[in-house]
């Protein structure tokens, strides 16, 4: 199937399909250690981590090349604008929660910043292959900023929130991750021909 994808192409439908896996094991890692009543802690949801990190990691690699092999075509935004503009809001993301509204800082801050900018790329990229028409991209680049406007919400309130409340809250920034790459994937499905 995935053999009449361009390579590039290929390589963002990987990416996708890893980023649901990851979402999905941080996502039950979430649903058992933070659950309001009788979390399971420790190693016995911790190994869940693991195979997160593993695909997450695998996800970015496959990103990079994809984004390396198509760096002399035009995409629907610059990536160096991505690439600043996504610096740039995680300084002064950091500087605005930390210090005005005095939330500590976790890896979910870069996390929220660093989907975005890669899947904003992505979806650049994927326009400039032809694998998305200027409308599919468009969207997607709206269903992006909405995700992570959603999700740096979310990290704002999480510790002013009570316990059932915070483990929705957790819930939010994972599966809409989840379900705008695999909402990417199934839009790249017509692209096979």
């Amino acid at each position: 199937m995935l053999q009449h994808f361009s390579l590039e192409t290929r390589r963002f439908f990987l990416c996708n399909l890893l980023l649901v896996v990851c979402c999905s094991f941080y996502l039950l890692w979430w649903l058992l250690a933070f659950r309001p009543v009788n979390p399971i802690k420790g190693m016995k949801t911790g190994w869940l981590l693991i195979p997160a990190f593993a695909a997450g990691i695998t996800a970015v690699v496959f990103a990079a090349r994809g984004l390396g092999m198509a760096a002399d075509k035009p995409g629907l935004i610059p990536s160096g604008w991505v690439l600043r503009g996504g610096i740039a809001a995680y300084v002064l993301l950091l500087i605005v929660t930390r210090f005005s509204l005095h939330r500590p800082v976790t890896t979910e801050l870069f996390l929220i910043v660093g989907w975005a900018m890669l899947a904003l790329n992505e979806t650049s990229v994927l326009f400039g292959c032809g694998a998305f028409g200027r409308g599919t991209a468009m969207a997607f680049s709206a269903l992006i900023a909405v995700g992570a406007a959603a999700s740096l919400v979310c990290y704002v309130l999480y510790y002013q929130l009570p316990a059932k409340a915070g483990f929705i809250d957790g819930i939010v920034p994972l599966a809409t991750t989840a379900l705008i790459m695999g909402g990417m994937d199934l839009a790249l499905l017509p692209a096979l021909g």
